[in-house]
C-alpha cells in the first residue's frame, strides 16, 4: 500500500547509519531514561480495549470551532501567531513566514478506510483553504503525525517539508520533489530561502515506524523555529527526557512552547508526556507560553478525551502557567495576552446564540461560568461545551470528499 511508505535506501541510507541516533540496526533514544515514567506493571491495552474499552472516549458532540480564515489575510500584529487546528496540526506564523506542523486532514489515523482510529472532531478549515504556506514539519512518520492524503494534497503548493531523517523516503514517494525535503539529525539547522528565520531538530524520546516491520527505522525530533524577534518550540511526540535542559540553555527563552499532552498511558509513560510530565518538560525548557497539542482529535489511549485539557486548567490554576489554550481554529498571538490568561485574541467574532452582539467566547464564558466559575487566572474551559449542552457556534464546512482516509500501526 502506497499509504505505508518506503524504506531508505542509498546515499540517504548512508547518512542515516551514520548518525549519532543509530545503532544496532535502528533509530534509539538517548539513555539513561529518566527512572518511573513507565509503570511495569500496567498491562498494555489490547487493540480491544484500544477499540471498545473504557469511558468517555471521544465527546458526545462536536467541539467549539471558529473559522480563522479573516484573521489570517492580516499580518500578526506582534510577528508571532498561532492556529491550533486539532491534534499537532498548527499553524504558526512568525516573522511573516507561515510553518505549519504535523498535518494531518485524514479521516484516520491509519492507512486503511475501516480501520484504526478515527477522527471525532473535523478540522476547523479545508486544506485547500490554507493561506500560503513557507515551511511544513513532520516530526515522525506516526499516522497521525504523517498522513499520506494529506501529504498528496500539499503536493500543489510545493512547500518546504522539514523532518527528521529518513521520513524523506516516504515523502519523495508520496511525489514530493527531493529538492523540496531537508532531512534533520538531531541539532542540525536548516535556514529558509529568506535567510531569516532557522528551523533546527532537536531531541525528543519517542518512537516511529509505519508497519511492524520498519520499527524505528526512522528519526523522530522536536523541532525549535527561530526568526530575528521570537523562538518556537513544538514538540512533536515525546516522553519526558533531560535532553530537553539542553534545549532549553541552547535555544531559550521560547515565546511559544507547544508540548503534547494528549495519548498517555502508565504502560508506555516514557514515549509520552501526557499533561502532567509536559509541565515538567516546560519546566525543564525554561517556561514560556504554553499551547498544549496532540489532544481532542483522535482517541488514541485509554483515558477520557478530556482529561488532558482538565488536568492542565487545573494545572494552569493552581501553579499560575501562561497556559494558552484557544478553542480550534482560534489563533492566537503570545505576547498579547497576560500571563496565565487565554483570551480571545485576535479570534474572528461569532454572533452570540442568541442574537446579541457578545462574541461567542463571551457568550460561551457567560454559559460555562454559570455552571463553573473560572479562576483567576481567565482561562476558559472551552471544551466543556461538547458535554454540558451548550451551543457550539457554527461549524466550518466539512472537508471536502476528495481528500480520502488515512490510518496507524503502532497506534501512535
Amino acid at each position: 500500500m502506497k499509504a505505508f511508505g518506503k524504506a531508505s535506501e542509498g546515499l540517504r541510507l548512508e547518512r542515516i547509519k551514520a548518525s549519532p541516533q543509530w545503532g544496532d540496526g535502528a533509530f534509539r533514544n538517548q539513555r539513561p531514561v529518566l527512572p518511573g515514567l513507565r509503570d511495569p506493571q500496567a498491562p498494555r491495552p489490547t487493540v480491544r480495549d484500544l477499540f471498545y474499552g473504557g469511558d468517555r472516549r471521544v465527546p458526545v458532540a462536536p467541539l467549539p470551532a471558529v473559522d480563522p480564515r479573516d484573521v489570517w489575510v492580516r499580518p500578526a500584529g506582534t510577528g508571532l501567531r498561532a492556529t491550533w487546528l486539532g491534534h499537532s496540526t498548527v499553524l504558526v506564523e512568525i516573522g511573516g513566514v507561515r510553518i505549519l506542523t504535523d498535518p494531518v486532514w485524514g479521516r484516520r489515523a491509519s492507512p486503511f478506510r475501516l480501520l484504526g482510529p478515527k477522527r471525532f472532531q473535523p478540522v476547523p478549515v479545508p486544506l485547500s483553504a490554507l493561506p500560503p504556506l513557507d515551511a511544513v514539519i513532520v516530526s515522525h512518520d506516526h499516522y497521525d503525525h504523517l498522513d499520506y492524503p494529506t501529504i498528496r494534497a500539499l503536493l500543489r503548493r510545493d512547500p518546504l517539508f522539514v523532518t527528521s531523517l529518513g521520513v524523506g523516503a516516504h515523502l519523495e514517494h508520496w511525489g514530493v520533489r527531493p529538492e523540496r525535503i531537508v532531512e534533520l539529525d538531531w541539532w542540525q539547522s536548516v535556514t529558509l530561502p529568506n535567510g531569516d528565520l532557522a528551523i533546527s531538530a532537536t531531541p525528543s524520546q519517542h518512537f516511529s515506524g509505519r508497519w511492524f516491520t520498519s520499527r524505528n527505522a526512522t528519526l523522530w525530533s522536536s523541532f525549535v523555529i527561530r526568526s530575528p524577534r521570537h523562538t518556537v518550540f513544538f514538540s512533536g511526540d515525546t516522553g519526558l527526557t533531560p535532553q530537553y535542559e539542553t534545549v532549553g540553555r541552547r535555544f531559550g527563552p521560547f515565546d511559544l512552547v507547544m508540548l503534547e499532552v494528549g495519548a498517555f498511558h502508565p504502560a508506555w509513560g516514557d514515549m509520552h508526556l501526557g499533561p502532567d510530565n509536559a509541565v515538567k518538560a516546560l519546566d525543564m525548557l525554561g517556561g514560556g507560553p504554553f499551547l498544549p497539542i496532540h489532544w481532542g482529535t483522535f482517541c488514541l489511549a485509554m483515558h477520557p478525551w478530556d482529561e488532558p485539557a482538565e488536568r492542565l486548567y487545573a494545572a494552569g490554576t493552581e501553579r499560575g502557567l501562561n497556559l494558552m489554550m484557544p478553542m480550534l481554529g482560534e489563533a492566537v498571538e503570545p505576547q498579547r495576552a497576560p500571563d496565565g490568561v487565554s483570551l480571545a485574541g485576535d479570534a474572528q467574532p461569532l454572533s452570540d446564540v442568541q442574537g446579541g452582539s457578545l462574541s461567542w467566547r463571551a457568550a460561551l464564558s457567560r454559559r460555562l461560568d454559570a455552571r463553573h466559575p473560572a479562576p483567576t487566572t481567565g482561562l476558559l474551559p472551552w471544551w466543556r461545551a461538547a458535554t454540558e449542552g451548550v451551543a457550539s457556534p457554527p461549524q466550518p464546512p466539512p472537508e471536502p470528499a476528495a481528500l480520502p482516509d488515512s490510518m496507524p500501526w503502532p497506534i501512535d
